[in-house]
């Protein structure tokens, strides 16, 4: 097993199939050159990547890690304010128009009339959640139960990605919370964190673990 920290935000793991491999940690600092950022202002702390709200959406992508198959783990937080909080990870990345992501809605978590709302899947550019709404009601987005407190605090997330199914798990819950199959053909790409229209957004304890290859 190989791990790569590259600065205390992010660590990847590579699974080689080996239960003995040697472990190694590396740490860097919060390198700007490390990312691309699209149509938002990114702000690098300690622990916190920040992106701000603006119109439209936003991506910020990890240049140098191409993403199969495994797992995606991190901390995300957005806003308790209906309609300006979309909140998400990219996978599968081509380039800021053409990507798979899983986001979420905070505003909708103890929203009787909307939780059904909660999580979402897209696959951009050709089905964003309005055409998956209206082509396939309830089978791309979800409830989130238990509901994360407080609904615009921290909340961990796992991704699994076996191409074609993803697999979404909140807050350390045994049954997915979303369970889909990619629309997407593609099988691999970069990672990002994805914000959507008038939307701000908090990550961080990003970790990947790629399946063995």
């Amino acid at each position: 097993m190989k791990t790569t920290q590259l600065f205390p935000l992010i660590c990847i793991v590579i699974c080689c199939g080996h239960a003995q491999a040697q472990k190694e940690n590396l740490v860097a600092g919060a390198d700007p050159d490390d990312w691309t950022v699209f149509n938002r202002k990114v702000t690098f702390k300690k622990e916190t990547i920040h992106l701000n709200a603006k119109a439209s959406d936003g991506l910020l992508i990890l240049n140098d890690v191409d993403f199969k198959n495994g797992t995606i783990e991190l901390d995300i937080k957005g806003k308790n304010t209906p309609g300006r909080s979309f909140v998400g990870m990219a996978f599968h990345v081509l380039d800021n128009s053409t990507f798979d992501a899983v986001y979420f809605r905070p505003f909708n978590f103890r929203n009787p009339q909307r939780n059904s709302h909660s999580i979402q899947y897209i696959s951009m550019p050709d089905n964003d959640w309005s055409i998956l709404r209206k082509s396939f009601p309830g089978k791309y987005e979800h409830t989130i139960d238990p509901v994360p407190e407080p609904v615009d605090g921290w909340f961990h997330v796992r991704i699994e990605v076996e191409h074609p199914e993803v697999k979404v798990f909140v807050n350390g819950a045994e049954k997915p919370t979303l369970q889909v199959e990619q629309i997407s053909e593609r099988k691999h790409g970069k990672l990002g964190f994805w914000v959507g229209n008038g939307s701000e957004g908090w990550f961080r304890d990003l970790k990947i673990t790629h399946a063995g290859q």
